[in-house]
């Protein structure tokens, strides 16, 4: 299930305001939120550093901000590079 423009956004925006600002623009510009099957949710990001540090510090917030916004539950949050988007 590929998530619409709209609730990326909505994802993007609630978690800039959880995470604050200018750990928003360091680790999650560009972000891109997918939803595959139902319970994961891919987190593309700029490079492996980053996605290492989202995966470790920042997962569990997605999954909660994911989980309301979508209005099902996301019980596993995979962060990846972007290299690893289809284009």
């Amino acid at each position: 299930m590929d998530l619409s423009q709209v609730q990326n956004y909505a994802i993007q925006a609630r978690l800039a305001s959880t995470v604050g600002a200018e750990t928003f623009d360091r680790l999650f510009a560009g972000v891109h939120f997918d939803a595959a099957e139902p319970p994961l949710l891919y987190v593309y990001v700029r490079d492996d550093d980053i996605a290492e540090e989202v995966a470790d510090e920042h997962a569990y917030s997605i999954l909660l901000i994911a989980s309301s916004i979508l209005k099902r539950r996301i019980n596993t949050v995979v962060v990846l590079p972007s290299i690893f988007i289809d284009d």
